[in-house]
Order: C-alpha cells, then structure tokens, then sequence
C-alpha cells in the first residue's frame, strides 16, 4: 500500500516539512521552471522555495508557452539566474532600483536546464545574472558536478540575500536540511561516510 503523502510539501505524512517551511516576502518575484524529470525527485527543493516564498511561483515542464507574457510581468525586470560569459554578479537593490527583479531559475540537472533554454528562446534571451562568491553547498547528498554548484533552493537563497540585504531568507533553508538530515539518517551514517567522504 502506498505510503500517505502531505498534499502540500509531497512528503511522506511522518516526514511532513510543512511545520519547517517559512512564509517569507520578497521584493523579488521569483519564477522556477521545474523539468518534469525534477518532480518525483526524493530532494525536490524548488518546490520547497516556491512553498516558503510568498512572491514565488512553480511550473512544470518543457516548452512553456505564456513565456511572454510572464515576462512582461508588470513592475519587475526578468532576468535569468543561470551562468555564462556575460552573467552579472547580482548585487543589492539601489537607491534606483524602481523594479524589482523577475528572476527565473531552471531546474534540473545542467543538461536538463540547458534544455530548457535550448526549448524556450525567450529565456536564452534573457540578461543573465549569478551568485558571487558562495558558500560551498550544504547539499550533502549529490557530488556537485563543479566547484560552487549549489541545489535550487541554495541558490535562491544566495540570489535573494545579496538583492535584498540587509533582509535574510537563510529560513528558507530550514526544510532542506532537515531533509537531508533525514535522508542521512535512512541511509545510516557509515554508509554515507563512506559514499560521500565525511568523516
């Protein structure tokens, strides 16, 4: 019989995050466009950004076709949150910042997101925009496939506290670790010393 899930955060019912997930506001309008492959994934953090971010929102699939017209979203500027030659660091909001950003964030493997792009011109198009330095990430779980790669929600996190400082969104990280810690538990901890080299 399958196990019952919570409806909201799509956790088993005795692994339910829900109590952990903030309800934050943010200047930001922050839109994550999920690969459908993302879904069922066990660590599906761009959900948990978009349940913990009032001014957030997620979409599933490939070929988005109202990408115009989100982009056109009034009182915000889009931008897309993916590395490149021409990224800009992000850097906290001016005094001349009328608009607020409209910040697109693929998610999925790089391949999967590249896709993404590759299948909607109009974000391939987008300014594109990046962390600056950041923290090595806390997701203990995946080998990163390159120094500073983070998961979804670590970069929104990162995205959001140098837009919007002084402001902090570091609670938007609480269900994410918890899922991690629990992941670790299932596993035993020898078994991930061993596969992921902490000792």
């Amino acid at each position: 019989m399958p196990r019952l899930r919570c409806e909201r955060c799509q956790r088993p019912l005795d692994h339910c995050l829900c109590s952990l997930i903030p309800a934050l506001e943010s200047r930001t309008r922050v839109i994550l466009l999920q690969h459908p492959s993302e879904i069922s994934h066990a660590l599906n953090t761009a959900r948990l950004a978009a349940l913990g971010l009032n001014n957030a929102e997620l979409r599933v699939g490939e070929v988005f076709d109202d990408l115009s017209e989100l982009l056109a979203t009034p009182g915000y500027r889009p931008a897309l949150l993916f590395p490149g030659d021409d990224a800009q660091e992000l850097l906290a909001y001016g005094e001349t910042d009328d608009k607020p950003l409209l910040l697109i964030v693929p998610d999925g493997t790089w391949r999967k997101a590249r896709k993404l792009l590759y299948l909607n011109p109009l974000l391939e198009a987008l300014p594109r925009v990046t962390l600056g330095a950041v923290a090595p990430s806390r997701y203990r779980l995946r080998k990163a496939p390159q120094a500073g790669a983070l998961s979804t929600i670590e970069a929104v996190v990162g995205a959001l506290n140098a837009l919007e400082q002084p402001a902090c969104f570091d609670a938007l990280l609480a269900p994410f670790e918890a899922l991690i810690e629990g992941q670790i538990r299932a596993m035993g901890v020898e078994t991930f010393q061993r596969n992921h080299g902490e000792g």
